[in-house]
């Protein structure tokens, strides 16, 4: 059973051991891409609030497909609740800024991530893969809310994305857990560390983007 306490968010410690610790993260985000994020914070908080909405589909769609894992449904229900509420955030941002949504665009990164899903296998097996993949994109996307958090121009951005940064890596390990309710510690770490070798070859051919939030 997943004990999934969300008190405990806030004793993280304050770096939250880097993040790349935690999740084992083979590749550092590239250090240029935060200047280049703060040269135009409308196109990366539109891009961030897509990120969001997609992070609430992605839980929905594992919900709809795998309805007979009463554990999973259970715990990612309120998963959908947080991202959609952080979406909602993002749009305030841009309120606040007077920017309005731009349209959505392609996400190389996931797109990318989502080729590298084996085809067949069991139920356990697909369910196991769909939740590694989620949780890798939540410890990249927490690793640079952490960048956002320490380096970003816009002062006031600043502790918005250190919760957000708190919130996803809470995230990246409730798939992480859940995952590991269905095999053996082995057989999920070593499909995650198959994850994690892919997600750093994905990276090294893609170029930083400002426009991008992966």
């Amino acid at each position: 059973m997943v004990n999934y306490d969300r008190s405990k968010e806030g004793v993280l410690s304050k770096e939250l051991h880097l993040c790349t610790m935690i999740a084992g993260l083979k590749l550092p985000t590239d250090p240029r891409w935060v200047n280049l994020a703060a040269m135009d914070i409308g196109a990366i908080l539109t891009d961030h609030a897509y990120c969001e909405q997609k992070a609430a589909s992605s839980c929905i769609s594992i919900i709809q497909q795998f309805p007979d894992y009463e554990q999973v449904v259970k715990a990612l229900a309120p998963i959908v609740t947080e991202e959609w509420g952080h979406f909602r955030m993002v749009l305030d941002e841009l309120e606040k800024r007077n920017i309005p949504l731009g349209p959505q665009r392609k996400d190389e990164y996931v797109k990318a991530l989502i080729a590298f899903l084996p085809k067949g296998g069991s139920r356990d097996a697909r369910l196991i893969e769909k939740l590694l993949m989620a949780g890798l994109i939540e410890a990249r996307s927490a690793e640079r809310f952490r960048l956002l958090s320490k380096d970003i121009s816009d002062e006031a951005l600043r502790g918005f994305y250190k919760a957000l940064m708190i919130s996803e890596t809470g995230h990246f390990r409730l798939f992480l857990d859940l995952a590991l309710t269905i095999e053996s510690r082995e057989y999920v770490m070593g499909r995650w560390q198959a994850w994690l070798d892919h997600e750093a070859e994905v990276l090294q051919h893609l170029s930083p983007r400002g426009d991008r939030m992966h």
